[in-house]
């Protein structure tokens, strides 16, 4: 097995390594990772549904989607993923236990009384600071899971604290769960570079000829490449949502969208007190994509202050 060492944060170049390396590489891999303050969501979800989308554009959080399914994650330096990527000949490819018991383990032996609950989580006491998701690919197996070593957890509930209610698609969407941090419940208090060094030797003590690899230049070339031509992407992050209605109101403002491919098809904006139709916003809405930069540009654009309306509340209307 390969333990891949990695001082890259940037999550566009860290979730695009996983697919890399499921579908480049040969042996097995076992890798340890961080991100930089970031939204990662599953494969089949509606980003729109899962964020605060007013909170990440203003703190430059990037949402990034995964190829494997399951439910939304914030990512920080205080969060330490790990990803196994096996190759599975005469077993059931789809088993969360194979990978899930080595995180245990470790914990447990540093005295933390963590257990697989739930969806696949692992946790503490009851409470979540574990998540995991897989894909398949052929007969490889990607398992991945986020560890809650000392994130911040304020930031990551806001992060996370979407308008669910709003949207009604086929999408996928998150189980929410209170959550932990590791550190809060450790005997003798370790540095996350030192829990990184205690997972790290576990899976050289159990495992045969592991040995460290680090990516050459030719593999961060491309995993760059594919982080720049899909993991950057709108098309992939936003517009690869499924197709949703989009109702809210705000005031005596109702508004309904019909978003497909992340882009606004059809608006209905009226008041509900004389039904009265903002025609022209309905119309000037068509084709633009459901996203707040977007929406914000065309408010703008045609705003005229008569005292009733302000921008912020057609923002809040219609995100």
């Amino acid at each position: 097995m390969l333990l891949i060492q990695r001082d890259q944060t940037n999550p566009y170049f860290n979730i695009a390594a996983e697919e890399y390396v499921l579908k480049h590489f040969s042996e097995d891999v076992f890798m340890l990772w961080q991100n930089e303050p970031s939204v990662i969501i599953g494969k089949h979800q509606n980003t729109m549904a899962e964020v605060n989308q007013q909170y990440i554009t203003l703190n430059n959080i990037p949402v990034v989607r995964r190829i494997s399914g399951g439910g939304a994650v914030f990512h920080d330096l205080g969060n330490i993923n790990f990803t196994f990527i096996k190759t599975i000949i005469g077993e059931d490819l789809v088993d969360f236990k194979r990978f899930i018991d080595p995180i245990i383990a470790v914990l447990q032996k540093l005295g933390v009384d963590a257990r697989q609950e739930g969806h696949n989580d692992i946790r503490i006491n009851g409470l979540k600071c574990s998540g995991n998701a897989e894909h398949v690919f052929k007969n490889r197996v990607l398992h991945h899971g986020t560890i809650l070593y000392s994130s911040d957890l304020d930031t990551l509930g806001i992060a996370l604290r979407s308008h669910e209610e709003r949207f009604d698609s086929r999408a996928v969407k998150s189980r929410r769960s209170p959550v932990t941090n590791i550190i809060s419940h450790l005997p003798s208090k370790l540095s996350v570079s030192e829990f990184i060094e205690r997972v790290y030797a576990y899976q050289f003590s159990i495992g045969n000829d592991v040995r460290y690899y680090q990516f050459t230049d030719k593999d961060i070339a491309e995993i760059q490449n594919l982080a720049d031509q899909k993991y950057k992407t709108w098309e992939w992050n936003w517009g690869y949502s499924p197709a949703y209605h989009y109702t809210h109101r705000f005031g005596n403002l109702i508004c309904e969208l019909d978003i497909h491919g992340g882009i606004i098809t059809q608006a209905n904006i009226y008041d509900v007190v004389t039904q009265d139709h903002h025609t022209f916003l309905e119309s000037v809405l068509k084709g633009v994509k459901h996203l707040q930069p977007e929406i914000e540009k065309v408010i703008k654009s045609i705003y005229i202050d008569d005292n009733h309306v302000s921008i912020n509340d057609y923002l809040n209307l219609l995100l």
